[in-house]
Formats: structure tokens, C-alpha cells, sequence
């Protein structure tokens, strides 16, 4: 396939294309062309931003990973704003570009578990809807009616995902350095679920996705074994061989990150049931074989 891919340098689209290079054509977007091409290898077309593609029709898929990371800094009212501008302009302009196409490739567009809001350890599928409103529910609701604009003349698939686990980066890098220090533990009371999912199985469901035509909709990309934090860090710690003994006090938690400290001591026990009704299976469906290979 020729993919046009937004985010390709992030932690996903980096993996996505070094992992399918023989099997798709790519071109990516990025501010330091340079330094993507660097990155990615000189296979890679890239360009500074989708406003340089011309013909989107040239396109098979259209994959849209932008977005300011949602853990790098303090929520200010800044910072939501460029969270919200980083992923809500450039898929309302691709899903403009795409209505406008003579032909239309396949969106797939990304989004987050955060879409289902605080709740409480009850399985939640595609189908499940926010019981409480908050500052991510609010990001992810309007990113994917953006993307949905075009769903009415194309097939549109959104990803919601759960925490990527990957020895590249990411979130679990920052997980890690605790249980280094011997200073491992769970964060507040430990109850709250964790959604996760493994990067390799990430990009192995985005590669199934663009070649199942049945998929559409929200796609939860989390693995089926969802764990609270307290199984998780314990598992981690058993991993590393480390102590599991200091617990995180939610005041320091808030104190240190404010309102971001909300997608550490709230969460949500998503499960994958669209992707494991379609055929798709987990080469890591356990939090203790993803944990191994990753650390």
C-alpha cells in the first residue's frame, strides 16, 4: 500500500514503518524533515506538513498519528490547547482533503482509551460511553468526530489506545526509573485499572486493520488482560527484579502533576472485543509476557 502517515516519527509510526517497510510505500510528515529522514531511512518520502500533499488520491491509507504527547508537560491551559490544536486541526484538514478526493483512501485516525472517561474495574468495549466528563473525554470526543467527517464516503477506523509498552520509549521508560532506584511501588491505592498493550501487537492490529475491510469505527488497541496498578507494578518490579514496597501518596501525585495526576490514579479496564471478533490474536496477551520483553 501507499501510506501517507502523520506522526511517523512518534513511538508508533517510527515502529510501524521500520516493522512494514518491504510491505508499504511511505510518506511521512514532519517539522525537521533532516531529521526524520535520519530516522526512518531514505526509503521514506517526507514533507513538512499535509498542506504539501497535493493528490491525496494517491493514497491507499491515510494513518494519523499526530499529537503533542499527553504526558510530556503540566496540563496548563496552554498546554491543553496545543493538545488539543496538535490532534484536532490536522485530522479535521485530512478528513477535508479526503471528502474532496476523487478517490478516497482509508482513514485511520488516532484516539485514546481516554475517550471512555474514569471508571471503575467493569469491562469496557467499543461500545461503552463516558460516565464522567473530563479534559481527556473532552480531547478525544472531538478528535474523532473530526475524523468521522469523512466516514459517510470512506471507511474510517479511530484507534483507541491504551498505553503503549515498548523498550523504545514511551511511557514505560519513565515507569521504569522508580524500580530502578529500588523505590518501585503503586501509585495512590493501587485499584485503579490500567489499559495496556504491547507495541509490537500495536502495529501488528494497525497492519491487520487496513487489510480487514469489515473493521471500522472505534478499534480498542489495548490487550485483553487489563491489570490495576498495583498488578501491574508488582509484575513489573517481579520482572526487573526489584522492590515493591514504596507506595506513590495521591497528594504527591497532585501536588507534582495537577490535573494530569487524573490518568495515573483513574482508569479504565478496556477490553479489544471489535479486534478479537475480526480474527485478530495477542502474541503478548499477558501484562507479565509484555513486561519481559520489553525490559
Amino acid at each position: 500500500m501507499n501510506i501517507l502517515l502523520t506522526g511517523g516519527t512518534g513511538l508508533i509510526g517510527s515502529y510501524f514503518i521500520k516493522k512494514y517497510s518491504s510491505q508499504h510505500t511511505f510518506t511521512v510528515t514532519s517539522r525537521a524533515p533532516d531529521k526524520a529522514r535520519r530516522q526512518l531511512g531514505g526509503a521514506v518520502t517526507v514533507v513538512k506538513s499535509v498542506d504539501e500533499i497535493n493528490n491525496i488520491s494517491a493514497f491507499d491509507a491515510v494513518i494519523n498519528l499526530q499529537g503533542a504527547g499527553i504526558a510530556d508537560k503540566r496540563w496548563s491551559a496552554q498546554r491543553k490547547q496545543t493538545l488539543q490544536n496538535s490532534r484536532w486541526q490536522v485530522t479535521e484538514k485530512l478528513a477535508e482533503m479526503i471528502m474532496a478526493a476523487d478517490k478516497k483512501p482509508l482513514f485511520v485516525s488516532g484516539s485514546a482509551i481516554g475517550y471512555y472517561g474514569p471508571r471503575d474495574a467493569e469491562p469496557v468495549n467499543e461500545e461503552g460511553t463516558p460516565k464522567q466528563r473530563d479534559f481527556a473525554v473532552e480531547l478525544c470526543q472531538q478528535w474523532e468526530q473530526k475524523a468521522l467527517a469523512a466516514s459517510e464516503q470512506t471507511r474510517v477506523v479511530l484507534l483507541r489506545t491504551g498505553v503503549v509498552l515498548s523498550a523504545e520509549g514511551g511511557a514505560l521508560a519513565k515507569m521504569i526509573l522508580p524500580y530502578k532506584m529500588g523505590l518501585g511501588g503503586p501509585l495512590g491505592n493501587g485499584t485503579q485499572m490500567m489499559s495496556w498493550i504491547h507495541i509490537d501487537d500495536m502495529v501488528r492490529a494497525i497492519e491487520y486493520i487496513l487489510h480487514h475491510d469489515t473493521i471500522q469505527g472505534p478499534v480498542n488497541m489495548t490487550a485483553p488482560g487489563p491489570v490495576t496498578n498495583k498488578a501491574f507494578s508488582r509484575t513489573l518490579a517481579s520482572v526487573l527484579k526489584r522492590p515493591h514496597i514504596f507506595k506513590v501518596p495521591v497528594v504527591v501525585l497532585k501536588t507534582a502533576m495537577g490535573e494530569m495526576s487524573s490518568m495515573l490514579l483513574e482508569g479504565q479496564a478496556v477490553v479489544p472485543d471489535k479486534l478479537r471478533n475480526h480474527g485478530f490474536e495477542f502474541n503478548y496477551p499477558t501484562i507479565r509476557a509484555a513486561l519481559k520483553d520489553v525490559t
